[in-house]
């Protein structure tokens, strides 16, 4: 239990960022995800669009400081290199 009123709206205010930031992360892991499953399934134009939409997650996710910009740029060189191997076949 928090002691002080400061103590009790930090409380407060931490639980609202965290589901901001929960609903944040949970988006992009589901465009990744959704990118990743049209890559395997050889839809090229579909998936290029949905690694578009997914990078443009990442961006915003680690601008808001939700997840950290190193993993951010991990993950959409991952998926690039996903995209660009699918195309090359």
């Amino acid at each position: 239990m928090p002691k002080t009123k400061t103590a009790e709206k930090s409380a407060r205010s931490s639980v609202r960022k965290a589901e901001r930031n929960k609903a944040i992360r949970s988006g992009a892991k589901s465009k990744i995800t959704r990118a990743e499953k049209l890559i395997a399934s050889k839809q090229g134009a579909e998936a290029g669009a949905a690694v578009t939409e997914a990078i443009s997650s990442l961006d915003r996710a680690a601008k808001r400081k939700v997840i950290h910009a190193n993993t951010a740029a991990r993950k959409k060189s991952r998926l690039m290199k996903k995209l660009n191997a699918s195309n090359k076949q």
